[in-house]
């Protein structure tokens, strides 16, 4: 094993080498077994969960013997990717990556609605266009069990270290990360990353700077200037859009009553049901937009966030709930009309301009650049 690679180790997605070994320690994982058969089998199954974790077990690891590579997942992915996709969705568009080259590592700086659609989305539409898929930037606060752990990693995803608190453990994973993103990029793997902690709830996207200082700890490391080593990093803005958000009435629930009690404490589960919801929930149309490499010279964090955010706010995708959310009413087709007035129903008055504002702020966002 390389240096590099042990420093790594920790946070990194699986090798093809580790592959197997994830996938057994999962098989061998009660929790994570009789959460499947919660999600798929009925209560009557579960009754006998003696026999029924056993049975499953034993067949999911004869499904699963494939599964002896990174590819091997992806391609399982997939297909019930796929077929999310085709029940959620009233169809996936993409835009920009004609502009990309498919030989060249880029860093995806993305907003963020959905914790588990965004970077399968952008996978999605990158594989469609036979570009290779990103390693995934995943919060360690989404990680709290085992089973978690191993299905990101299988799934190239690396890990966040959000929860460290203490300033010396915090530089070294911030020096951990930056580095493990710059080791990708020269080793030819794409990275998708958001551009904030935590979803837009509000449907402002907009990039928090100490992000991008965080990617330049390595840079400061090897001595190269801010401007030179973010032009390094070949960073491409996304901006993915969703007509209908899933979970667009829970997300302005939160927002009012973190407005009206001054905090908001988020339930145990809330975090799974919110990526369950998401997944499984109607998405309506949904586009992912693919800016310009950024290769301008930018001398400090708050400048190349502001080109960040200029980019995706310009490429991204309004639909007619927008519109209408942000008061232009003329051509919008009655349906469009009911299903908004439906979410309102749903929630309390005060709640109205926190759902509103969710649809409207890209609209808003749009138009400031034009002025």
């Amino acid at each position: 094993m390389s240096n590099d690679s042990f420093r790594y180790l920790e946070i990194s997605p699986y090798s093809d080498e580790e592959i197997p070994s994830a996938v057994n320690r999962l098989l061998n994982d009660k929790e994570f077994i009789y959460a499947i058969l919660q999600h798929r089998f009925s209560n009557y199954v579960i009754r006998f969960k003696v026999v029924a974790i056993p049975l499953l077990r034993f067949y999911l690891k004869f499904k699963w013997a494939k599964l002896t590579s990174v590819k091997a997942v992806q391609m399982e992915v997939k297909k019930h990717l796929v077929r999310m996709l085709e029940s959620t969705t009233d169809g996936v568009t993409f835009t920009g990556l004609d502009k990309l080259d498919r030989n060249v590592a880029y860093l995806f700086v993305s907003n963020h609605r959905d914790i588990a659609m965004d970077p399968a989305l952008v996978n999605y539409v990158l594989h469609q266009s036979k570009h290779n898929t990103v390693r995934i930037a995943v919060g360690d606060n989404l990680l709290k069990k085992p089973c978690a752990v191993e299905l990101m990693k299988l799934n190239k995803s690396f890990i966040v270290k959000r929860s460290v608190k203490a300033p010396r453990e915090m530089m070294r994973a911030l020096s951990t990360l930056s580095g493990y993103i710059k080791h990708s990029l020269d080793t030819g793997n794409s990275i998708w990353i958001a551009q904030r902690e935590g979803r837009a709830k509000d449907g402002n996207d907009f990039t928090d700077p100490a992000i991008l200082k965080m990617f330049y700890v390595e840079g400061r490391r090897l001595k190269v200037s801010f401007r030179d080593y973010i032009r390094s990093l070949r960073i491409v803005p996304v901006a993915i859009s969703y007509e209908n958000d899933p979970c667009d009435i829970s997300k302005a629930s939160e927002l009012h009553k973190r407005e009206r009690n001054g905090s908001y404490e988020k339930g145990e589960s809330e975090d799974i049901e919110s990526i369950v919801q998401g997944i499984v929930g109607d998405k309506g149309r949904v586009h992912v937009s693919f800016g310009d490499v950024i290769a301008q010279d930018f001398e400090t964090p708050d400048e190349l966030a502001f080109e960040i955010d200029r980019q995706v706010h310009n490429i991204y995708k309004i639909f007619p709930m927008n519109q209408l959310a942000a008061g232009h009413e003329e051509g919008i087709e009655e349906s469009v009309r009911l299903k908004l007035k439906k979410k309102l129903e749903v929630l309390p008055k005060e709640a109205h301009k926190y759902l509103l504002d969710s649809y409207a702020n890209p609209v808003r966002n749009q138009a400031s650049l034009k002025f």
